[in-house]
């Protein structure tokens, strides 16, 4: 299993930081999906890419304002992603972490470097949402 955590401060406040990670009906903020399908109990959501790969998530941990988590899967791999959130004086520090498994080989030499990536985009798509 991989694993990449990523860790920023924001000026935003907890709460405003919260909302915008946590409310998965909101994501036209997001510059690599085009949609995010949510099941009716909003246990569960389907994150479509630009390109149209989908991606489906389990909702784990939903502890406001402290943790969130899920559990994920794809044709290329399975995972877990945690969210911990804290107050950094009057901002917010966020600690991102995934761990995935994919389920070809080759993938596993790439995938480290793939995530980085993907969790870089996140947090300067989350920074322009927020106005930092």
């Amino acid at each position: 299993m991989k694993r990449s955590t990523i860790i920023s401060n924001f000026s935003s406040k907890l709460e405003d930081v919260w909302k915008v990670v946590t409310d998965n009906t909101v994501y036209t903020w997001r510059s690599d999906l085009r949609k995010i399908k949510m099941s009716d109990d909003e246990k569960s959501f389907t994150e479509i890419t630009k390109d149209g790969f989908e991606t489906e998530f389990t909702i784990t941990l939903k502890k406001p304002y402290e943790r969130y988590e899920f559990n994920m899967k794809n044709k290329n791999m399975t995972g877990h992603w945690i969210g911990i959130f804290s107050k950094h004086g009057s901002g917010t520090k966020i600690e991102f972490i995934e761990q995935v498994e994919t389920t070809n080989p080759i993938m596993n030499l790439f995938v480290k470097s793939y995530l980085k990536k993907q969790q870089a985009t996140y947090i300067a798509d989350l920074k322009k949402a927020l106005g930092e």
